[in-house]
């Protein structure tokens, strides 16, 4: 059975790419194992999420949440299917472009912060800056403009791991965002955190993603936060639906 394309407003999508998106699945599948033992965890998903959307996955533990965003992010291949960004399938680029697709396309806020303790926080934001061939003077100027804009210009030249949780998912999103890109990624951003600095740091990525005109995609258990978002998709047995109302 072929899966129906879905839209965001739940109705069916078009075959070719839909204007205005800025990323797209075509029939995705995932699945780990093989044989008797094989695990199917997405089963067929076809979505386009337009540019400037900020859009909510929801989900039980296990359901594929990371899996989709690793797939859209390139950190891992399906098992059948198509990513499309901006029209192109990520499948066909070669790998200097996959990296550069990686490095400058995608920002990637992980539930664990995977922050360089030692670092100070302009340092661990400038990484990927660096990484890019970018000179280190040059680099930690453009992350401390990062800092102050998440709230952490005060906090600079501080390591990493004398930071608060909150601070410390604060200097991930600029590191994320420090290279400009289309597309924002989060994966349970606020899952390590208490409610005050959940709420805090989920309104921080709502104002960035409203100010710098972001197209973000998070995968959360918090329903709360997830109805703040302009659609609320649910990933279950393998596919991915829109959610009228969550509660």
């Amino acid at each position: 059975m072929t899966a129906q394309a879905t839209t965001l407003a739940g109705t069916p999508a078009k075959t070719a790419p839909l204007a205005g998106a800025l990323i797209e699945t075509r029939d995705l599948r995932k699945a780990y194992g093989a044989g008797a033992s094989e695990v199917q965890v997405l089963s067929g998903v076809t979505v386009s999420v337009e540019r400037g959307k900020l859009i909510a996955i929801v989900g039980a533990s296990g359901a594929g949440k990371s899996t989709f965003l690793h797939l859209l992010a390139a950190l891992d291949t399906p098992t059948s299917g198509t990513v499309y960004f901006e029209g192109k399938a990520i499948d066909s680029f070669r790998e200097h472009e996959l990296a550069d697709y990686r490095n400058r396309s995608i920002g990637f806020v992980w539930q664990r912060h995977h922050l360089l303790a030692d670092f100070t926080a302009a340092e661990n934001v400038a990484m990927p800056l660096l990484m890019r061939g970018a000179r280190y003077g040059e680099a930690l100027d453009t992350s401390e403009r990062w800092l102050r804009e998440v709230g952490l210009g005060a906090r600079v030249g501080q390591r990493a791991g004398e930071l608060s949780g909150g601070e410390q998912q604060r200097v991930a999103i600029a590191r994320a965002l420090v290279q400009g890109p289309a597309l924002l990624l989060a994966d349970e951003p606020t899952g390590d955190l208490d409610e005050r600095n959940a709420v805090a740091v989920f309104e921080l990525m709502q104002r960035l993603h409203r100010e710098h005109q972001l197209t973000s995609i998070l995968a959360t258990h918090n329903t709360v936060l997830a109805e703040r978002a302009d659609s609320v998709l649910r990933l279950e047995h393998g596919t991915l639906q829109p959610v009228k109302q969550l509660t």
